[in-house]
């Protein structure tokens, strides 16, 4: 990370409680559910990541924190195959999305960005589908907001999360395979593991 978008310097951050989402456990709100199930944004994988990863980055966003280090950094994991993003699309424009980091089993969440209401839960939901399928066993979203807590994503302590992340390193997960999802097979696949 780095302390604020300006800033040059880059550091690890190791939390003492991490944030994840159990993939067995993502809740969404029955407007929300309604919203995916409509398919109201057009969800695609991998088809815009400079573009989601800079609406991510914008510097007057509040908390902004991808500085050109880090930017740099994710371009080049994206064109290595191991950073990746979801985005939602309406009317052929990017209305909301999320980036993150795979490794092996382990999808790490980095940020998301919203333009329209719903679009970037929305991701997240297709995110969750993508993962299971993917054969993933950790969403790992680095620190608990109220946010993320009202879609199901917990806080546990660094043993816990130690021990879940040796779990998914033990698989290769896979992501994007088939690229696009209706909503109905989005709620399909998070029904089946709740």
């Amino acid at each position: 990370m780095a302390q604020a978008a300006d800033d040059p310097a880059v550091f690890l951050v190791e939390p003492d409680f991490r944030g994840v989402f159990p993939l067995q456990g993502l809740r969404l709100p029955r407007r929300l559910l309604r919203t995916v199930r409509q398919d109201r944004f057009v969800v695609r994988v991998n088809s815009a990541f400079p573009e989601v990863l800079d609406a991510c980055a914008r510097p007057e966003r509040p908390g902004a924190w991808i500085n050109p280090a880090l930017r740099r950094m994710y371009l080049e994991m994206h064109a290595s195959g191991s950073a990746h993003s979801v985005e939602a699309w309406r009317e052929g424009r990017l209305a909301g999305g999320l980036f993150g980091v795979s490794l092996r089993g382990a999808f790490f969440g980095e940020s998301m960005f919203s333009v329209e209401t719903d679009a970037s839960k929305v991701a997240l939901a297709h995110l969750a589908a993508h993962l299971v399928r993917g054969g993933f066993r950790l969403l790992d979203a680095q620190f608990l907001t109220d946010h993320l807590a009202s879609l199901g994503a917990e806080e546990i302590p660094r043993p816990a999360y130690l021990e879940r992340l040796a779990g998914a390193l033990e698989v290769e997960g896979v992501i994007g395979a088939p690229a696009v999802l209706s909503g109905a097979e989005v709620l399909q696949v998070i029904s089946q593991v709740s």
